[in-house]
């Protein structure tokens, strides 16, 4: 008797309306021991593991939906909640003025009583500054003797005062221009033949990488930040995450932190880490980098991915694309094709995944060359953002089981947009961005991604997104359905929260779905997101997040 009630009770039994994400399947009952399910199907076959004293029983039939917890694709929260920590967060409403009159000289005035060497920030908004965007004179003004580096909001952009550049090689103190180009980056000069201060993609990661990072990022910092990050995505209903620039820093200390984290019990999510390599870095010294990175390996961390970053951003203008832009120009591109293809084989031969960064429909063409050329179809390289695709491109990435992960919390538009977009955008872009329902079609996995902090006015919980993929409407914003033979059922949108992005990080044999001998990692969902009003899916709420059939979070 004792021997069979071991083996059949359960320490938790669900019920309610229960999304599976296998096939669209619905459940009535769950049962979970040891932090795994045993049992998935009806309420009375649950009924089985209840044994009064030792099993907890939650009911939540008729309060909404039961679902697997979500992943997030691709986001810097790390980078994001780092910069609360060490930096100045600038808002998209901060003009100019305020910045070189408050903002920086308050960062200054930080570094200064801190004994820091470095003053950083992040958030400044590129079209509110493009027509009087600050000098490295007007920085020196406010300080010339402590680096200063503030990225934009979409962290593709910095400004830089001159003791920055004179630290990175670019001038000398006595205003000689030592170096005008950075591969993959633009150096903005002056009328005078002198950099401005203001730099563009690679050339700011480049300035970038000479700051104080081991001291403005310490390992201690980085445990603190990955605190705030389980805080938030567990109250989101996320307990997967892929980070989308673990290097940030150009060092190894979130990798640290992370690893001695979970040693601890500390980690109630998965992380997937990514180790970035720049265009002006060497590559063979950056993998080495990465692979040392896998000592830090551990239950919860999987530090298995390289990243790079093919182009910009298309609605920034540094995407490469084809056609051009109305002005004439093409973008900014980072890697030849027979680079991403040599990258590729180095990288997966050693047991890594690709991770890149690819907007402009000719940055994904350029990368699916590569990766056919030179990659190994079974490590699942990535395509992260993805603005567009041409279309003799599906099927070849279907062919090589090339994964996406999507902007699908961009698909939308601000009503009007359209025709501001034909003056920023090359033809035919217009109205057609952020692709999510031809991966599906073509037998793509596709995930859903935030990119937070870059969230550009869009959601970053799941539900919000997942209003968006569904109607192609953010709530809220006056805009009629974008780009609608793009837009996706309900439960393909939950398909891509799940188990999807289990499957774009090699966990889908434990995790993703609500199956038995997975973990029992789920959701209670204030709101039944497959039935309620399409235009009330945003308002869903987290009422519990489970991880390993603990719950981690509760409302």
């Amino acid at each position: 008797m004792n021997n069979m009630y071991k083996e059949t009770y359960a320490d938790l039994v669900v019920f309610g309306k229960i999304f599976t994400s296998e096939n669209d399947q619905i459940a009535e009952a769950f049962a979970v021991k040891d932090g795994r399910y045993v049992y998935v199907g009806d309420r009375q076959g649950a009924t089985a593991f209840i044994e009064e004293g030792r099993t907890k029983v939650v009911d939540h039939t008729g309060k909404g939906l039961v679902m697997p917890s979500c992943g997030n694709g691709h986001a810097h929260y790390f980078m994001g909640f780092a910069l609360h920590a060490v930096g100045t967060i600038v808002s998209a409403e901060d003009d100019v003025n305020k910045f070189l009159t408050e903002i920086v000289p308050a960062a200054v005035k930080k570094a200064r009583e801190n004994g820091i060497k470095s003053v950083f920030g992040f958030g400044w908004n590129y079209h509110a500054f493009q027509n009087n965007m600050p000098t490295r004179q007007q920085l020196d003004a406010i300080c010339d003797d402590i680096p200063i580096y503030f990225a934009d909001d979409e962290g593709h952009k910095g400004l830089v005062n001159t003791i920055s550049l004179v630290n990175a090689g670019i001038m000398k103190p006595d205003g000689t221009v030592l170096k005008t180009e950075v591969r993959g980056g633009e150096i903005v000069m002056g009328s005078d033949g002198t950099p401005t201060g203001f730099l563009k993609e690679q050339a700011g990661t480049y300035v970038r990488s000479f700051l104080d990072n081991d001291n403005l990022f310490t390992v201690d910092t980085a445990k603190g930040t990955i605190k705030n990050i389980q805080e938030q995505m567990l109250k989101e209903g996320y307990t997967m995450y892929m980070d989308g620039w673990s290097s940030y820093f150009y060092n190894d200390h979130f990798y640290q932190a992370a690893q001695q984290m979970d040693k601890d019990g500390d980690m109630d999510f998965i992380l997937g880490l990514s180790y970035e390599a720049e265009s002006w870095m060497d590559v063979d010294t950056t993998l080495a980098k990465a692979l040392d990175a896998r000592k830090y390996a551990s239950a919860h961390v999987l530090p298995h991915w390289f990243k790079l970053f093919m182009d910009g951003t298309v609605e920034g203008g540094t995407g490469f694309v084809e056609p051009l832009y109305p002005d004439g120009h093409q973008g900014i591109v980072n890697w030849e094709e027979d680079e991403v293809a040599d990258i590729s084989r180095k990288v997966n031969e050693k047991g890594l995944s690709m991770h890149v960064h690819t907007m402009g429909n000719k940055a994904v063409n350029r990368a699916v060359n590569g990766f056919v050329k030179g990659g190994k179809d079974e490590m699942r390289n990535t395509f992260v953002h993805v603005h567009g695709v041409y279309p003799t491109d599906w099927q070849r990435m279907a062919d090589h089981n090339i994964y996406a992960v999507a902007g699908m919390h961009w698909h939308h538009m601000k009503s009007g947009m359209e025709e501001l977009m034909k003056e920023a955008v090359p033809e035919g872009m217009e109205d057609k961005s952020y692709p999510i329902k031809s991966f599906l079609d073509y037998g793509i996995n596709v995930s859903s991604h935030t990119d937070f902090p870059a969230l550009a006015g869009s959601p970053d919980d799941p539900f919000g997104i997942m209003e968006i993929a569904v109607t192609g409407v953010l709530h809220g914003e006056n805009g009629n359905p974008w780009w609608p033979e793009e837009l996706i059922t309900r439960e393909q949108a939950i398909t891509c929260l799940t188990i999807n992005c289990a499957k774009q990080m090699f966990i889908e044999k434990e995790r993703g779905s609500i199956t038995k001998g997975k973990y029992a990692d789920f959701l209670l969902v204030d709101k039944d997101v497959l039935s309620c009003p399409v235009d009330q899916i945003h308002e869903a709420g987290i009422q519990a997040t489970y991880f390993e059939g603990k719950a981690v979070y509760s409302s």
